[in-house]
């Protein structure tokens, strides 16, 4: 199996490419960035069968290149609201399936306008399988399986900006809790303001009790999809409160309503971290996710509840890898663009996540490990 992981010396990318490595099945492993001596490092340091390359997600040409006469390419090549499509195009173009871990809603809508074209080719392209979305869609599947009518799928992700502090990742958080955002609610697609109907959940340890609110991801684009339900909403927010009123007031004063005001904001925030991320910095900082899947089994009102919790890098990047692994593998068998809800097998991929550390836990208290 060849893979070319773009984006592949990131902070999530590096993850994924680390656990790659380790795969025998994985004969050529291409490390491909814009930051072309740290692929160049990491590949030496993981051995023959890894190598590396600079690419320019904004060449689609060189892009498209690249990717050529590999089996499979993945992508951590953020911030997704610029590059998803991007990148995404440059497969198609090449002919190569595709999985990324997109986590932008408009990057996700974009991606499905490629649907035929992917068809077209007899590929596979699967945006969003890292974290949230990606584990969270593959437990929507999961509950929905074993109900017989869906009612409604609320998504929430919790953790500390601290997990965390790739440039990438800050202006994803700003532009998720910019402007409206898309909740599938009663069976309609609404746009709700970022950052509103804020809601105290629980989640694992040790991430525990913090307020979410309604922000800016694929769940509700892409599950409605491939899930009959009502209802599908996602509500997130960062461990650090103080930093969740920032965001919103961010928002408020409209200082992030622009692509190039996002990147001027980010750029600040990147050099406020050290000041910024102690503020409320919980002792172990960590990511989660819960999902609570609500409907009808054998009559009777049914929820089920999953939750995982994990360092960013682990959560997010396995995913990635392992969705790459699943598609050379010929796992994924559905063509044209897909969502992990799609196509993802719950159980197989919960194993394999298992088998990596991660662990996901069933019941409102998480008391029942199901890998």
């Amino acid at each position: 199996m060849r893979i070319i992981a773009l984006g592949g010396a990131g902070d999530m990318g590096s993850h994924a490419v680390r656990d790659l490595a380790k795969q025998d099945e994985v004969e050529e492993l291409m490390i491909a960035d814009y930051n072309e001596e740290a692929a160049r490092k990491l590949a030496q340091e993981l051995g023959p069968r890894c190598k590396s390359m600079k690419v320019d997600a904004n060449n689609p040409t060189e892009l498209a290149k690249a990717i050529e006469g590999y089996d499979v390419a993945t992508s951590a090549i953020g911030p997704f609201y610029k590059y998803e499509y991007k990148v995404a195009r440059g497969a198609v173009d090449a002919g190569v399936s595709y999985v990324s871990i997109c986590d932008d809603y408009d990057a996700a809508e974009a991606v499905f306008t490629l649907d035929k074209e992917a068809k077209k080719k007899k590929i596979t392209v699967l945006t969003g399988l890292g974290w949230t979305p990606g584990l969270s869609n593959v437990l929507a599947r999961k509950g929905a399986d074993r109900l017989d009518e869906v009612d409604e799928i609320a998504v929430a992700w919790g953790g500390s900006a601290s997990d965390s502090e790739g440039y990438a990742v800050i202006l994803h958080v700003i532009h998720i809790f910019t402007g409206f955002v898309p909740s599938f609610q009663n069976g309609r697609m609404k746009q709700v303001p970022a950052g509103t109907d804020r809601e105290r959940i629980v989640f694992p340890e040790p991430v525990g009790e913090i307020y979410v609110y309604h922000l800016g991801h694929p769940e509700p684009v892409t599950i409605p999809r491939f899930i009959d339900a009502k209802t599908v909403t996602l509500k997130g927010g960062l461990s650090e409160e103080e930093l969740n009123q920032i965001c919103i007031w961010i928002n408020k004063l409209h200082l992030s309503s622009t692509t190039a005001a996002k990147d001027r904001l980010g750029k600040l925030v990147k050099f406020l971290a050290p000041v910024l991320f102690q503020l409320g910095k919980p002792e172990n900082p960590c990511s989660a996710i819960r999902v609570d899947i609500t409907g009808k089994k054998g009559g009777k009102r049914t929820r089920i509840v999953y939750g995982a919790a994990d360092h960013m890098n682990n959560i997010t990047g396995l995913p990635l890898a392992i969705g790459a692994l699943m598609m050379g593998q010929g796992k994924i068998k559905a063509k044209g663009v897909q969502a992990p809800e799609g196509c993802v097998d719950p159980d197989f991929f919960l194993s394999e996540l298992g088998e990596r550390g991660v662990k996901v836990y069933e019941g409102a208290h998480f008391e029942n490990l199901i890998n």
